[in-house]
Parts: structure tokens; C-alpha cells; sequence
């Protein structure tokens, strides 16, 4: 008998099946099977069910004479089922890698409950994946299994069969069966819900739920919207069933009903036109025979509970045109507002900057005010410490002010402030950009910090790159280069190309990176600090995995599976997983030793507490290798990095340690203790000769020295790499590096 049963029904998707059905037997688990059943469908899908099945022997196939619909298929495929448990997934989804070996192992954990409900992501056409509003419900911590009465705030969740795992003995004794029509899932997923003894979560994304442009029958405009009535129906006539979960549950699945109907009724493309007077009458009904007496209504609720109540169609009408004019006139004025006080703004920045400047003020900004940190937030401090004279402030959105130090002045975009401090601070400090409309006062200094050594092509480089320059002005980016006064170098290679790619008058100062001061000032008592802080576990080998963006791509590029990644290493590892700051959504959710740290304001944080790093093509390993600790590669799109960016040289010919083209490579990397061998070592030694040369701690020491308090000569030399001392790592700490002359096999480099 298999683990799971796995039910698919399939009408009308081949161009979706063979996505849907690999996605289920290319599983890390295979105890399972795969009863796919073809509701009659007009297409090739019954053939493609059949090639499956000839292939492999985990497949069922199961042919209806007639289309019966959704439900009544599903039905179908549980008369076939023989697992432990039953997964329905609908023929256009798929399951995400790894995830029946995740909800198997969460059943282990919670003693085999009914229903086991976990996590899903919109994935759009687009190419966009959103993951469900609602994650937060599915936290594991506290006591599991449970009942839906110690949890209720699950029924927020969207009612779906295709997010849980069901207890087949279960689903079986309670008689469960799908009703025929649109909206099966209501009638299945209340009563199911409201009768498991013992339900659990699983906080993990596990099925991608995709959104295609055409196609969905809920998307569709068609009458069998109406079927939603004798859907609640049926979930009240089990209601009367069962006394004893009416008194509770009976108000809230009202709720529940009323905010459906109202959905389906101003949703504009499912009811045909002449239908919506009947659907509110019937709303209506549907109101006064289930409505309970005295049943508390949220006051954002109000309007639509009164729209079903009243069931009125001119009602209706005469309020959505009333909200429409309303939400027209307020947009428009909104835009007149934004106008004048643009316009005002301007007004105010030229009369700022016919006043005198304050030579006593430096004004900070990175990554296009996004919050402190990199090397102008290193500098920042600098100032502090070495020029307290200078009265500091810094650039940011709201969202991020509360990683500024308090010493630091806070000064939001766009605002009268904003505007005054650029036009009379004295020193403007950035690592990209500040606004195009920013007039270089003279006497004004300007400092363009940078964010990297770069690896992948930049500035005028980029002209042929369309890709990467995504509508770039070049000549407005010229204009822009022309206001700096110094630019920051970390290394000759950085000065080179920062000279030919940004052409114009500056000076560069070859002083390094002020952000990678950090690094060799931080002690073994910090980076302790900083591990506890993240919750990373004593003992444990701490991997901070941060891929760059891909500029071929309009979404994230998931190449590694972490969870596999860590059941394969062993519970020693964890990983500290970071998307790049342009992507809204992490690479992973927080689960165990995977630790979702794209939020933290700190990447020298991250890069201290952690033992190792894997990374792709950031910029982030030429500041790791100043730790001198073990750096992994891992790419497997290069051909496509290199068309779309480009790269100033063959990182693969000259790595800062072991290279890992595919997942499994890196996990023996890893598990042979490659990562940290002689030749990675040896690698690393040399990649830090040539990109190390100048970040010895007092980087932002000689930048304030030399431009702020104007000391032209008996700056702080710079120390040679092998009298430095970087923190050392924790996680290997009781366990030496080997040493470049120690012998040992030779990884994939």
C-alpha cells in the first residue's frame, strides 16, 4: 500500500499535463501513485495519460465514458486510491520538488493527523510566483495536531481540496464524497475541516497553483455560477447534521457565504449580462433562511452583507456608480495635489540653493534609499568617529528608518528636507545615484561610493546589452558621473573599469571598501552574537547562499532546492538563504535550518555569522574573501548570464574556491569537505592577492581623513594581507581549515 494517492483529474489541459504529472513522479519520494483520470476530455490528454502509464508503473489511468466535472472525477480517482493519504492536484498545477517528501515527513512529526494543510504559490503567466497571502496561518510552532476550534483562523485559507493531505481511512469513514458542479470545493472542504479530529500545517510552499491567461472555469462568464447556491446548501444541510458544530460554526460559515456570494456577484466577467438581478434575489434568500440572529458583522463587512441582504439590483447600481465617480474624483485630485506640491518642491530646492552651503553637513544615501548600510554607511559612521564636527544625515524610505542610528539625522525622499539637504550639505555621499534633478553647487563634494567590484559588465558596457540596460539614458548617466568627485576603488581591477566605463573627471581613491571594514574588526564574540541573533543552533555549519539577479529574467531563477540541499548534508548544515534586494519575494521560506534572511539590513552581518558562501556572479565574494573563508560557486545558466550581461572576466578560470555546475555537485562539494579543503584554500589565496589588495579595516579611515579633514599625506598605510586578522568563523571553529600543503583529493574547479 503506497504512501500517498496522488488524484488528478484532467479535462481540456495538454498542454499543461505532462508539467503536472512529471512534477509528481520526478518526487524525491516514490512511494505513491499516480491516478490520473480523464474526465472525458476531447484532446490528447487521454493519450498523454496513457503514455504515462506505459512508462511508468506508478501510473493509473482511469478513462470516464462521460464528462462528469471536477468533483465527480475526483471521486472517480478515490475509488481507485489505495495510499495512506490522499493529494488531489488539479491537471494545470504542479507540485514543487521535494514536497511530498516534506509532507511525509510532517505527518511523521504530528502523529498522522486527518488533514495536513499546507502551502501554495500563484504562479502567473507572466512569470511571476506569489506565494499565498495567507502563509502566516500555517505556523508550526505551538501544539499540532490540533482541531479546527483551536485554529479557526484557518478558514481564512482558500477553500480548496488541492492544499491538504487527507487520511484516506478518514475521508472514508465520514463518507466524503465531491457534489456535482461548479464550486465542489466548498461542500468538501467545510465539512472536512470541521470534522478532523487531528489536523496540522506544514509551513511550506508545496504546489504551484497556475494562473493562465484563459482557461479557468471561475474565470469564465456562465451560469453555472449559479451552482455556488446548492453548494452552501449542502453545507448547511451538514450543519443540521451535526448539532453539535452548528452553534459554533453556523456563524462564521454565514460569513463565509455572504463574502463568496458578494465576490461572485462584483467579480465583472462571471455572470452573464441580464443575470445579476437574479443571482442577488437568490443571495437574498440564501441570507434570510441561513442568517443567524445577533451574528457579529465587522464593520469593513457592512456594505456587502447590506448588497445581499437587500438584494437589490438598482441598489447595487445605484452604489457602484456612486463609488465609481467617487474613486474617479479622488484619483483626479490626487494628481492635482501631486502636481502642486512638485511644482513647490522645486520651488522651494532653488531658493534653497541661492543660500549659503553648510560646510559643516554630509548627507548619506544607498541603493536608491532603501535603508543604512554598504559603504555609506560605513563612511557614515566614519564621519562620526573621525570628523564629529560634521553633522550627519541620511536618505531613506520610511519602511527603512528604523535601521538608522540614532545619532543620524533621518530625512525621507522627497520631502522639503530632502530637497534643502541636497542643496546646501556640503558632502553627498552615495553608492548609486542621487536624484537626476540634483544641482552640483561648487564647494559641494561629491563621493560615489560603488557597491561592488564588478564582475558583470557596467556603465557604458552595457550599451550593446539591452537586456542589462533595460532603457538606460546614457547620456543622462554621463550627465550624472560628471558631478562625482571621488569613486572608490577596492582593488585595480575595480579602478580600471570604473575609469573606462564611467569617463569623466573624478578622482579615484584606491583606499578599499569602508564595508569591509567590519570584517577585520569584528571579534569571535560578535560574530556569536550576530549567530544567536539569526537562531542559527551552536555547532552548526552556517552556508549563506545569495545568487545575484538575472537581467534575462523577470523573476527569480531557482536553481538550487535548499531543502534537498540540507536533508542531504545533514543536520550539522544550515543555510542562511538571501534574494537579491531588486526581487520582492525570498528564495525560500524560513523552515528549520533554512533561515529566510532577505529582509535582515546587513549583508556584513550575514556574511560574519556564516562559515561558508555560495554565490553565482555577485559581486558579494570579492568582500567575503577578505574573512578568508571557504567560497563555493554554483551556476548553471552561464551561457545565458554571459549573453544577457556579460562579465569582465571567466570567473570559472580564476574561482575564489570549488565550482559547482549542477545541485548535486554542490552537495558533494559539501559532504566531502571540498568546500574547505587545500585546493579551495590555495584558490582562495590567490583570488584575494588580486582582489583583497586594499581592505584592511581602515578603508573609511583614510576616505574621511583625506577628504573630509583634507590630510594629503601620513595616512594609514595598508597592511599586507598576511598580517591581517580577519573574525574567524564559529561553525568550524573546532575544526581547522586544512592547510594549502595538506594533500587531499581534488574537487571539480
Amino acid at each position: 500500500m503506497p504512501r500517498f494517492s496522488v488524484i488528478v483529474p484532467v479535462y481540456k489541459v495538454q498542454a499543461y499535463l505532462h508539467a503536472c504529472l512529471e512534477s509528481v513522479l520526478d518526487q524525491s519520494f516514490t512511494d505513491i501513485e499516480l491516478i490520473a483520470v480523464d474526465d472525458c476530455s476531447p484532446d490528447a490528454c487521454g493519450a498523454i495519460i496513457d503514455e504515462f502509464a506505459v512508462g511508468d508503473g506508478r501510473v493509473k489511468a482511469v478513462h470516464l465514458a462521460e464528462n462528469v466535472g471536477l468533483g465527480r472525477a475526483r471521486n472517480a480517482g478515490m475509488e481507485h486510491a489505495t495510499g495512506d493519504y490522499l493529494i488531489f492536484l488539479d491537471s494545470d498545477d504542479t507540485l514543487t520538488p521535494d514536497a511530498l517528501h516534506a509532507i511525509s515527513d510532517r505527518l511523521k512529526e504530528t502523529d498522522e493527523p486527518d488533514v495536513l494543510v499546507y502551502d501554495y504559490a500563484r504562479s502567473h503567466w507572466s512569470g511571476e510566483t506569489v506565494r499565498n497571502q495567507y502563509a502566516n496561518l500555517l505556523d508550526e510552532e505551538g501544539e499540532a495536531p490540533f482541531r479546527l476550534a483551536d485554529r479557526p483562523a484557518l478558514l481564512r485559507l482558500l477553500m480548496v481540496a488541492w492544499n491538504k493531505a487527507y487520511r484516506r481511512e478518514f475521508i472514508e469513514r465520514e463518507g466524503f464524497v465531491f457534489p456535482p458542479g461548479l464550486y465542489e470545493d466548498t461542500p468538501w472542504t467545510f465539512p472536512v475541516m470541521l470534522s478532523a479530529d487531528s489536523i496540522a500545517t506544514l509551513d511550506r510552499v508545496c504546489l504551484h497553483y497556475r494562473q493562465r491567461r484563459g482557461g479557468n472555469i471561475l474565470g469564465t462568464t456562465t451560469r453555472r455560477h449559479f451552482d455556488i447556491f446548492d453548494q452552501y446548501e449542502r453545507v448547511f444541510a451538514f450543519l443540521d447534521e451535526r448539532p453539535e458544530l452548528s452553534a459554533a460554526w453556523r456563524p462564521v460559515l454565514f460569513r463565509r457565504m455572504v463574502d463568496h456570494l458578494s465576490v461572485i456577484f462584483t467579480k465583472r466577467n462571471r455572470l452573464p449580462r441580464g443575470s445579476r438581478p437574479d443571482f442577488l434575489r437568490k443571495a437574498r434568500t440564501h441570507y434570510r433562511r441561513y442568517r443567524v440572529p445577533g451574528a457579529r458583522v465587522r464593520t469593513r463587512d457592512r456594505l456587502r452583507h447590506t448588497l445581499v441582504r437587500l438584494g437589490s439590483h438598482r441598489t447595487y447600481r445605484t452604489l457602484w456608480t456612486a463609488m465609481r465617480v467617487r474613486t474617479r474624483a479622488r484619483r483626479y485630485a490626487a494628481a492635482v495635489r501631486r502636481k502642486i506640491r512638485g511644482a513647490l518642491l522645486q520651488l522651494h530646492y532653488r531658493i534653497q540653493l541661492r543660500l549659503p552651503l553648510r560646510s559643516d553637513r554630509a548627507v548619506f544615501s544607498a541603493y536608491w534609499g532603501r535603508g543604512y548600510g554598504c559603504n555609506p554607511g560605513a563612511l557614515e559612521a566614519a564621519v562620526r568617529e573621525h570628523a564629529p564636527h560634521i553633522r550627519t544625515a541620511w536618505i531613506a524610505e520610511q519602511a527603512h528608518h528604523h535601521t538608522l542610528p540614532t545619532a543620524t539625522g533621518r530625512i525621507r525622499p522627497g520631502t522639503a528636507a530632502y530637497w534643502t539637504a541636497l542643496a546646501r550639505s556640503k558632502y553627498l555621499v552615495n553608492n548609486v545615484n542621487f536624484d537626476r534633478r540634483l544641482v552640483k553647487r561648487p564647494g559641494q563634494i561629491m563621493i560615489q561610493t560603488q557597491h561592488g567590484t564588478p564582475l558583470k559588465l557596467m556603465g557604458l558596457d552595457l550599451q550593446d546589452r539591452p537586456a542589462a540596460a533595460r532603457g538606460t539614458d546614457f547620456g543622462a548617466l554621463l550627465k550624472n558621473v560628471d558631478k562625482w568627485d571621488y569613486v572608490l576603488s577596492a582593488n585595480r581591477h575595480s579602478t580600471l573599469v570604473w575609469e573606462r566605463v564611467y569617463p569623466a573627471a573624478y578622482t579615484t581613491l584606491e583606499y578599499g571598501y569602508p564595508r569591509n571594514d567590519i570584517y577585520q574588526r569584528a571579534t569571535s564574540a560578535d560574530v556569536a552574537r550576530l549567530r544567536e541573533s539569526l537562531g542559527i543552533p551552536r555547532g552548526t555549519v552556517a552556508i549563506l547562499y545569495a545568487p545575484t539577479h538575472r537581467d534575462y529574467r523577470t523573476t527569480q531563477l531557482h536553481t538550487l532546492d535548499l531543502d534537498r540541499l540540507l536533508r542531504a548534508l545533514g543536520p550539522r548544515f544550515v543555510v542562511l538563504s538571501r534574494a537579491h534586494h531588486t526581487y520582492k519575494a525570498p528564495l525560500a521560506a524560513t523552515s528549520g535550518r533554512l533561515i529566510d534572511v532577505s529582509d535582515h539590513p546587513s549583508i556584513e552581518s550575514l556574511c560574519l555569522a556564516s562559515d561558508a558562501l555560495v554565490t553565482d556572479y555577485s559581486s558579494l565574494m570579492f568582500d567575503y574573501a577578505n574573512l578568508d573563508r571557504p567560497i563555493v560557486l554554483h551556476a548553471e545558466d552561464r551561457e545565458a548570464y554571459e549573453a544577457a550581461r556579460g562579465t569582465y572576466f571567466d570567473v570559472r578560470a580564476f574561482p575564489p574556491g570549488a565550482i559547482a555546475r549542477s545541485q548535486d555537485e554542490l552537495t558533494d562539494i559539501f559532504a566531502t569537505g571540498h568546500w574547505r579543503g587545500s585546493r579551495s584554500a590555495q584558490l582562495r589565496a590567490a583570488f584575494r592577492d588580486r582582489f583583497c589588495v586594499y581592505d584592511d579595516g581602515r578603508a573609511a579611515e583614510r576616505v574621511v581623513r583625506h577628504v573630509v579633514l583634507g590630510e594629503a599625506g601620513g595616512l594609514p598605510s595598508v597592511a599586507p594581507l598576511a598580517e591581517r586578522h580577519p573574525a574567524p568563523a564559529a561553525g568550524v571553529a573546532d575544526e581547522p581549515l586544512p592547510r594549502a600543503d595538506v594533500t587531499e583529493p581534488t574537487p571539480r574547479l
